[in-house]
């Protein structure tokens, strides 16, 4: 493991779950009632200032954690900084051996 996810910045993580809405349709949604909690590193990918009013500030992080990380995808939530997060891409997987294989998760600030 690297130091940067070894001694990263804490982050809480909602996985997903599916349930079955009012209409009887099968829909995913973040688990409330279960968040995990895991250290990661960050590596900021892009952001936008919003200058004008009706703008939106944009502010897309990558989050690389552990490989042991499950039942993440588009629909989880990210605590980070403070801040909410969404993930915006799906998790890719980076195999590799014991040590550097790991998830990296992009994610965005909601505003």
């Amino acid at each position: 493991m690297s130091v940067q996810r070894k001694r990263g910045q804490k982050a809480r993580v909602w996985r997903t779950k599916e349930v079955v809405d009012g209409r009887g349709n099968k829909v995913v949604v973040a688990d409330d009632e279960d968040p995990i909690t895991v250290r990661a590193a960050f590596i900021p990918q892009r952001s936008a200032r919003a200058e004008v009013p009706g703008q939106q500030m944009i502010n897309v992080t990558r989050m690389i954690v552990n490989s042991h990380l499950d039942g993440v995808s588009l629909w989880s939530r990210v605590e980070y900084n403070g801040s909410l997060w969404d993930v915006v891409a799906p998790p890719a997987y980076h195999h590799g051996d014991r040590r550097t294989r790991h998830w990296s998760v992009d994610i965005r600030e909601r505003p």
